[in-house]
């Protein structure tokens, strides 16, 4: 039985028409309260590391970019909420792939923690020498997060120009868009934010994994 909570042909039709889309409610609320506890139970138990920018022998973190902590949830993917998450997002990407034919073939995805007064600045998510990622998610895990808190994610529409739109990062929103597309920045935040954050990859990109 499916767990998306949203009019998942109307929510293609958009991604086709403009390459993204933003989904409040994606999920069912008992499933994303669960997510946002198992979220803080391990980042309680110190399994989170800090976030690097770059890949291979080019990560390296710094600080002046982004603030995050994040956990592959392939570390956790035994946990109850986890494992629901997983199934509800390659029942989203059968969808796609049936819709748009866009060959995604498996997700890679994180929780992340941005604690009090940390950000990303603007980036684009695919890297330069790999084209396999291509639709990118996050999923946000903030109950009653206030507007006042800062994380919105600042989505810029057109690339090389300052048209942009703020997401509040509230409970239960879904955001996907074309990964090799969309600038994006977490504007900082005043208050712990929590999110799951991944990246639909199609095989035979440039570089393997």
């Amino acid at each position: 039985m499916s767990v998306l909570s949203f009019d998942l042909d109307a929510a293609l039709d958009r991604l086709a028409t403009d390459g993204w889309v933003v989904i409040p409610h994606a999920l069912p609320a008992e499933l994303t309260a669960a997510l946002r506890d198992s979220c803080l139970d391990v980042w309680q138990q110190g399994q989170f590391h800090e976030a690097a920018t770059g890949r291979a022998d080019g990560q390296a973190r710094r600080s002046e970019i982004r603030g995050d902590s994040v956990l592959w949830l392939d570390r956790v993917a035994t946990l109850p909420a986890v494992a629901q998450y997983q199934a509800a997002m390659d029942e989203l990407m059968t969808a796609v792939n049936r819709g748009l034919y866009l060959g995604l073939a498996e997700l890679e995805s994180h929780f992340a923690v941005y604690p009090a007064g940390t950000f990303y600045k603007r980036h684009l998510d695919r890297f330069r020498d790999d084209d396999a990622r291509t639709l990118t998610t996050v999923f946000y895990l903030n109950q009653d997060w206030p507007h006042d808190a800062g994380g919105q994610i600042r989505f810029y529409l057109d690339e090389g120009s300052d048209n942009f739109i703020d997401i509040e990062p509230e409970a239960g929103t879904l955001v996907l868009f074309l990964s090799d597309r969309f600038w994006h920045e977490v504007l900082p935040a005043r208050q712990q934010r929590l999110s799951v954050t991944g990246w639909y990859r199609r095989r035979g990109g440039s570089v393997p994994w």
